[in-house]
């Protein structure tokens, strides 16, 4: 008897291993779906950006906003009769800014003076 229920146990376990250890297991099933998963995200992620540079280049075709938006924070140009002007900072407004952003009973009192 005993011998007969150990090769039945043994059975199961080899009918067993391709369901859980095989090819086709649930675990490999489990992992699949994991990849898929993070794949669609990665899919995902490279839509929306591929939406975003597709708006950008229609705009860069049709429109001279972005392109002058373009030529002056990147290439400092400026339009013709345009005068550009650079505002220095002195040390002391740099430090009183500082302060100012440090406390705020100093700032109301830097800029009561």
């Amino acid at each position: 008897m005993r011998a007969a229920t150990l090769i039945l146990v043994v059975l199961l376990l080899l009918l067993q291993y391709p369901m859980w250890l095989g090819k086709g297991s649930w675990l490999n099933a489990w992992n699949l779906n994991h990849q898929l998963e993070v794949q669609q995200q990665i899919n995902q992620q490279a839509k929306t950006r591929n939406s975003l540079l597709d708006a950008e280049v229609r705009d860069l075709k049709q429109g001279t906003a972005a392109i002058e938006e373009r030529a002056r924070s990147d290439l400092g140009m400026i339009k013709r009769d345009e005068v550009f002007y650079q505002v220095l900072e002195s040390p002391s407004t740099r430090i009183a800014g500082k302060q100012a952003m440090a406390s705020p009973a100093s700032a109301v009192s830097i800029a009561g003076k």
